[in-house]
């Protein structure tokens, strides 16, 4: 897939990302899979050694894997941070917005699509977790 999406497959050399649970006892692993329920805030002590995030979508409708990336990148969190699951095209300018730099959706996105919905807004009104300056602030200095 192309350069938009930031397309990850687990590749064999990868570390797989271990649950939460099974992390916080033995936080050794490099790599976590948050799911829906899970708390970001538990990894906030161990981010430091911490090489991949995966935080799953189990529908689209949840957004709980918002806030996780949130509170993981104002955290100070600057590893890979993964959307996996039930990810849709008009939900990954959000999601970048939000901290994700990595995508692992379960059915494919086209890339012509893609293109169009991440150009369909040049402006932002809030701050958020990729830096983008808001309309706010060009308008005041």
């Amino acid at each position: 897939m192309g350069d938009l999406l930031n397309y990850r497959d687990a590749a064999p050399q990868e570390q797989p990302a271990v649950t939460l649970e099974a992390f916080l006892d033995q936080p050794d692993a490099g790599a976590v899979r948050l799911e829906a329920g899970d708390d970001a805030r538990a990894l906030l002590p161990h981010l430091a050694h911490l090489t991949l995030v995966e935080i799953a979508f189990p529908s689209f409708r949840d957004g709980r894997g918002y806030s996780a990336a949130r509170i993981l990148r104002e955290a100070g969190y600057a590893g890979e941070l993964r959307a996996q699951g039930d990810v849709l095209v008009d939900q990954v300018a959000f999601m970048r917005r939000c901290g994700f730099d990595s995508f692992a959706p379960e059915a494919p996105i086209d890339q012509t699509v893609l293109a169009a919905a991440l150009a369909r807004y040049d402006a932002v009104y809030q701050r958020a977790a990729d830096e983008r300056v808001p309309v706010w602030q060009h308008r005041h200095g």
